[in-house]
């Protein structure tokens, strides 16, 4: 698989992804089909990163740690969007949690409980009692640049792939 944008991508190797990330993909059976490659760090954020490597942004994906609340019980999530949407938050993630409230996981705790880096979270190798919803128009494109659990380095997959993730549930209206 040739990956998108101007990138050199080639197979995963642990030195391109954080330890949960090569973890998980250890034993994933699509993780033949994922492709790393190499990037500046300083240009890990969407835009900058998208600019500089000539990835389209509806070709980028985002993963971010919510945390919903109903009363003493939290329950944190991944969700996975398109670069180019925002994230309902606190409508529909705070409804598919069951959660009175729902907001971004603060950095450090989300740093601290996936073993990845801000900037560079994904869905592959969070851990296993976390749901993950993957908005339905991520996995409408056929490859999808997504973090590599560092910041100095992405992952392409087919999208498709990201539904097959334990805890993933693929939905509608999640993002705008």
């Amino acid at each position: 698989m040739s990956g998108p944008g101007t990138l050199g991508w080639a197979p995963v190797t642990a030195g391109l992804v954080a330890p949960a990330v090569a973890s998980a993909l250890a034993v994933w059976p699509g993780a033949d089909q994922v492709m790393a490659a190499d990037i500046d760090p300083e240009l890990a954020d969407t835009a900058a990163f998208c600019a500089r490597y000539g990835v389209e942004p509806v070709d980028s994906a985002n993963c971010v740690v919510i945390a919903g609340r109903r009363g003493s019980e939290r329950t944190l999530a991944a969700c996975v969007v398109l670069a180019t949407t925002r994230i309902d938050v606190n409508g529909f993630v705070r409804r598919a949690l069951a959660a009175k409230k729902a907001s971004f996981a603060p950095m450090d705790e989300a740093v601290s409980l996936t073993g990845m880096e801000h900037g560079g979270i994904t869905p592959i190798g969070l851990p296993p009692s976390w749901p993950i919803l993957v908005d339905a128009a991520v996995v409408e494109r056929d490859v999808v640049v997504i973090g590599s659990g560092l910041r100095r380095s992405k992952l392409a997959l087919p999208a498709g792939l990201l539904a097959a993730l334990e805890g993933a549930e693929v939905v509608q209206g999640m993002a705008g």
